[in-house]
């Protein structure tokens, strides 16, 4: 029998939309958008399953509980993708390439940002788990099977101990009070991404400009230095001062 370890105190530790099984299953399966069958996926032996809307915080949620237990060895990705968000997509170009200041690289979603997760957090998920995806398929019976597949490859628990992680809400964003995930539209969803990208261009033109400023006043004042050195040499030579 694989061994296990216990996760850490209290888990699942990060409340959301999923229903939690058998802490010591090396599987846990992510329905993206699709509403499912979650506490019968459950008692058919994944340790968690839920949906996951949201190409950030819900992700964030996702991988969170996932961290706190060694046992997970296994990500089953299934369901649909949610449009705009496309957080199925984001959760495996997460997996692959990490975050680059603060955006997961190689996402396609709206608004891949992450904010509570640190590098060790990102490194922890991508070393512990293996994405296992059949997404488009909502088929119980798919997915059951998929469970047992993996659980009869289940290399024990990871070998270092639980990370906890805390992830903050928000006000007002897209995740109800409940933890139920609220996705925005599409058209919304792009429109956010785009204020983001302009803030951050924004910042970004500041420090050029503020660069340049420094630049032209560092050629300014050695301008004057070389015109004062020249004309003292200059003075020396004519008159020998």
């Amino acid at each position: 029998m694989a061994d296990k370890k216990s996760p850490a105190s209290g888990w699942p530790l990060v409340k959301g939309d999923f229903h939690s099984g058998d802490a010591n299953s090396p599987v846990a399966v992510v329905t993206m958008g699709s509403h499912l069958d979650e506490q019968g996926i459950c008692d058919a032996g994944a340790a968690l399953c839920g949906s996951c809307k949201t190409e950030n915080l819900g992700l964030e949620k996702v991988i969170a509980n996932i961290i706190s237990n060694p046992n997970i060895r296994f990500v089953l990705l299934c369901g649909t993708e949610v449009k705009g968000h496309l957080s199925g997509q984001t959760l495996s170009a997460l997996h692959k390439g990490g975050i680059k200041e603060g955006r997961v690289v190689g996402a396609e979603g709206a608004i891949p940002f992450i904010e509570n997760l640190n590098d060790a957090a990102i490194k922890r998920f991508q070393e512990q788990v293996e994405l296992v995806n059949i997404m488009e398929s909502e088929d119980l019976g798919a997915i059951k099977a998929k469970i047992n597949e993996l659980k009869a490859r289940d290399p024990g628990a990871f070998a270092a101990d639980p990370i906890v992680v805390e992830v903050k809400e928000a006000a007002g964003g897209a995740e109800e009070a409940t933890g139920e995930a609220r996705p925005l539209s599409g058209e919304m969803a792009l429109i956010t991404a785009r204020m983001k990208t302009i803030e951050k261009m924004v910042t970004d033109i500041g420090y050029r400009n503020k660069f340049a400023a420094g630049v032209y006043s560092g050629k300014i004042e050695g301008l004057m230095i070389g015109l004062i050195i020249s004309f003292t040499l200059f003075a020396i030579l004519v008159w020998g001062v």
